[in-house]
């Protein structure tokens, strides 16, 4: 497998002409199209993607460790078929809507400023993770371990204390109805 380091990849349309497999380290993608793409095992370590489009992206067997994303389009993405060795990444003012992350560790992960609606977040392991200003709606949280996760400024969340484990979660007061759902209740500021 081909190991390409600390190169810069800008506005690259990868639809057109497929991204060679092989272990990027420490490069950045700026302004690129991976939409469509197949991105099957292909390593990305410590690689940042700036602006890139990712949306419905193939991830079977995908490495990313210590991957950064800021400002992504990354639509209906299933990071459940990535490589699970080593998986980490970050989230800054990303559109994630209809992704998944079914079953992923994905401890101490933060996503700033991000989109998440109607991502499934089912038997995902997210404790101590940070979820700062992000839109929630629709999202799907069951069996989730969300122990020490920062939902503070977040928001249009739905999840169900009896079905999640939350201890020492944190949330505002103003979004706290987000946990009580399934009682079908009016509340009133």
């Amino acid at each position: 497998m081909e190991l390409i380091e600390n190169k810069t990849f800008d506005k690259v349309n990868f639809t057109d002409s497929p991204l060679p497999k092989g272990e990027y380290e420490l490069c950045v993608f700026k302004n690129c199209d991976f939409s469509n793409t197949d991105l099957s095992n292909i390593k990305f370590i410590e690689c940042e993607f700036l602006a890139c489009n990712l949306s419905l992206a193939t991830l079977a067997q995908t490495a990313f460790r210590d991957a950064k994303f800021k400002d992504c389009k990354m639509l209906g993405l299933l990071f459940y078929n990535c490589h699970p060795f080593g998986f980490t990444v970050s989230f800054d003012t990303c559109n994630l809507n209809h992704s998944s992350f079914y079953q992923r560790k994905m401890k101490k992960t933060s996503f700033l400023h991000s989109r998440l609606n109607e991502v499934d977040f089912t038997e995902c392991d997210l404790t101590g993770s940070v979820f700062d200003n992000c839109d929630f709606a629709n999202a799907k949280f069951e069996n989730t371990l969300l122990e020490k996760a920062d939902f503070r400024t977040s928001f249009s969340y739905s999840i169900d204390p009896d079905l999640n484990h939350i201890n020492k979660a944190k949330f505002s007061l103003a979004n706290i109805a987000g946990l009580l759902d399934k009682y079908d209740l009016e509340i009133e500021p």
